[in-house]
């Protein structure tokens, strides 16, 4: 079976390299907030072109954080894309402002200008803009405060200085993927990027002065150091992933592929189907495994049924019929080549 993803194969590449990594840090005794976290946050600013970037526990707890330090707190209502992970949701709520689900376009799967026009209402202070599955969203002409969830989205926007703060995600199957749990919050606005720093260690100031309620969300020194070591291989990931669904885009040109743009990051290569079932047993009846991203819109999803919202038809759409197909930088070219021909049967 070729694999949606192989995370062994990511650990193979970086195995040595962390092993002597891993032995320096524990020789140090620094185990949280030291060298490791300090380089890493200069090194991905710099790759991103940004000013500041601050690294936290999760790709959840950056966009809650990111949220918190731009001034969006309990009972404002915050514009969410229907179709998106729950923790973009979750991430609004737990700040205690009101997640509000608008809908996407059915060719991106992002969110627009009009959407946001729609879905907003008079309470409506913020909005965030999910890059999803690695696709470039514009941002919508708004005058509404604007945070970016790049969660799926590494190496693929530019201008870190046109939102408050981008939020990203290091979980272990991302483009920029860590060795566990880790998040970062980049953003040029000097004031947001401290604020976040206080607002990652319990809102302390000085020891054990605390200026603001908060919780834990820091990043390890072995997180950290992971990630320096893939971040230099992050381009060429990258590029690879494109070259994979430029393959597959190019046997099965008649699937409902999402939209492309020269930029997309393809954290994941996603089709729809309107009969996914016997599409997907068909893919794995040729040995290529599949996934869904994701099964329920935010409105379909228990725990938020409740909430608010416009019509999400394409979200809902979306949700019923996406299909992910294999897309890992570590694929050899025979496994492309397998699915491609899988795809293409499949299509015809």
């Amino acid at each position: 079976m070729v694999p949606v993803v192989d995370l062994s194969r990511r650990g193979q590449r970086f195995a040595s390299s962390f092993a002597a990594a891993s032995e320096r840090i524990a020789a140090s005794g620094s185990f949280l907030l030291g060298a490791e976290l300090s380089a890493f946050e200069t090194e991905f600013a710099d790759w991103l072109g940004a000013s500041h970037c601050v690294g936290v526990s999760s790709g959840a707890a950056a966009l809650q954080l990111a949220l918190a330090a731009a001034g969006i707190g309990v009972g404002d209502e915050v514009l969410v894309p229907a179709f998106t992970a729950v923790p973009t949701a979750s991430a609004v709520a737990a700040i205690g402002a009101v997640p509000r689900p608008i809908d996407v376009d059915p060719t991106t799967a992002c969110i627009t200008t009009d959407t946001v026009e729609s879905g907003r209402t008079p309470r409506t202070k913020a909005v965030v803009v999910v890059h999803l599955y690695g696709y470039p969203c514009p941002l919508p002409e708004t005058d509404l405060l604007v945070i970016e969830d790049a969660a799926q989205a590494h190496g693929a926007l530019v201008d870190p200085g046109r939102s408050a703060a981008t939020a990203y995600s290091f979980y272990p199957t991302k483009n920029l993927g860590g060795i566990g749990d880790g998040g970062a919050v980049v953003t040029d606005d000097a004031d947001v990027a401290q604020r976040v720093r206080r607002l990652r260690v319990h809102g302390m100031t000085e020891q054990y002065v605390h200026e603001d309620v908060s919780q834990n969300f820091r990043m390890s020194e072995i997180e950290a150091a992971w990630l320096r070591l893939a971040l230099p291989e992050l381009a060429g990931d990258v590029d690879r992933r494109r070259s994979i669904v430029a393959a597959y885009r190019r046997a099965a040109p008649s699937l409902q592929w999402q939209a492309d743009d020269p930029r997309h990051a393809y954290h994941l290569a996603v089709f729809r189907s309107p009969d996914r079932l016997s599409t997907r047993t068909a893919l794995k009846a040729r040995w290529v495994t599949t996934a869904i991203h994701y099964p329920l819109a935010i409105t379909q999803q228990p725990a938020y049924r409740d909430l608010e919202h416009a019509p999400c038809d394409a979200s809902e759409a979306w949700a019923g019929q996406c299909i992910s197909v294999p897309c890992f930088p570590e694929m050899t070219d025979a496994e492309i080549d397998q699915v491609c021909g899988v795809l293409a049967a499949v299509s015809g």
